[in-house]
């Protein structure tokens, strides 16, 4: 995870800030009635926007929002972060100001940024995401993302997107309180991850985000504990590269509505696998933590990516796997 900068910070804050040069190839993407100017942005809780002097946010195709629950949370005891091999485990335990502040101080933040702000819903009952939503109603946000891979609490646990079910009833509860478009996080701890992204079809998705970090274990042999403050935690990074683009083909041959790829993304080329594993758009959070500009340095390569492979839209990536 850590690396050497080649430059001083300084040299790359300006040269992220200077005019970037037009692409010549269409970048634009379809997500339901939305569509983004690119495919990038960054992934829910790996940028917040005390982040935004550090690169020019308006490139961007979208921002996601930090997952906002009902009430405010205050997340999971130190340690929350450890690396691993070609990756990071995290138990942040997703922190929330609530809705009320995430309206009325957080939100008006992330739309300075002037790129669509997708607002992520997080509950830990099905009635938690309904109650979100109609606190929501109404917030200046052009789309809410449905993050079900939350522990559950009616069912001693489980997770409700691990339960086709749940997803359908918490994501059909979200659409009957918007007229935005909502987009919906899975998790990968599944049998089927196609009869997930069904679920939330039929309930109404206009998108399914494939798909949040995959369960793991850092052991400290000296204490013989476990590293993380929580125990477990959820692994990103390039080591679940593969296992996501599995995850995102198998969701995409399983459903009509697009599929927003997440996991292990740091450079335009892996932006092209997302999308001929069948992605429409993708997120990017691990390589921002040693990298904070990935995503526009991402975004600037991705005509010149598009051109090594000959297309002139990025459109035309879409699905194309080979069987």
């Amino acid at each position: 995870m850590t690396e050497v900068l080649e430059r001083p910070v300084s040299d790359d804050r300006d040269r992220l800030f200077a005019t970037a040069p037009r692409a010549a190839v269409d970048l634009s993407v379809p997500l339901g009635p939305l569509t983004l100017a690119n495919p990038v942005m960054p992934a829910s809780g790996c940028f917040g926007p005390e982040l935004g002097p550090l690169l020019p946010v308006r490139e961007l195709g979208a921002v996601v929002t930090k997952t906002v629950f009902a009430q405010r949370r205050s997340g999971n005891p130190s340690h929350r972060l450890t690396e691993s091999a070609l990756g990071m485990l995290n138990s942040v335990g997703i922190p929330s100001p609530g809705t009320s502040r995430f309206v009325h101080d957080v939100l008006p933040r992330y739309r300075e940024f002037g790129v669509p702000v997708i607002a992520s819903v997080g509950g830990l009952t099905v009635d938690e995401y309904s109650h979100v939503a109609d606190e929501l109603a109404g917030a200046e946000c052009a789309a809410f993302e449905v993050n079900v891979s939350c522990p559950n609490l009616e069912h001693d646990g489980l997770m409700i997107g691990a339960d086709p079910a749940a997803v359908e009833a918490v994501v059909a509860g979200v659409v009957a309180r918007t007229p935005l478009p909502v987009f919906v996080k899975l998790t990968p701890g599944v049998t089927d991850i196609g009869e997930i992204a069904r679920a939330a079809e039929r309930a109404g998705a206009t998108a399914v985000t494939v798909s949040n970090t995959f369960p793991a274990l850092a052991v400290d042999v000296r204490t013989r504990r476990a590293v993380l403050g929580n125990g477990t935690g959820g692994l990103s990074g390039p080591a679940v590269k593969p296992l996501a683009l599995r995850l995102v083909w198998q969701a995409a041959t399983a459903v009509d509505i697009p599929v927003i790829g997440c996991g292990g993304i740091s450079s335009a080329r892996d932006v092209a696998e997302f999308l001929i594993a069948g992605a429409t758009a993708v997120q990017v959070g691990t390589a921002t933590f040693t990298r904070p500009y990935a995503m526009v340095d991402i975004v600037r390569d991705l005509a010149r990516t598009c051109a090594d492979l000959e297309v002139s839209a990025l459109c035309e990536l879409i699905g194309t796997l080979r069987a």
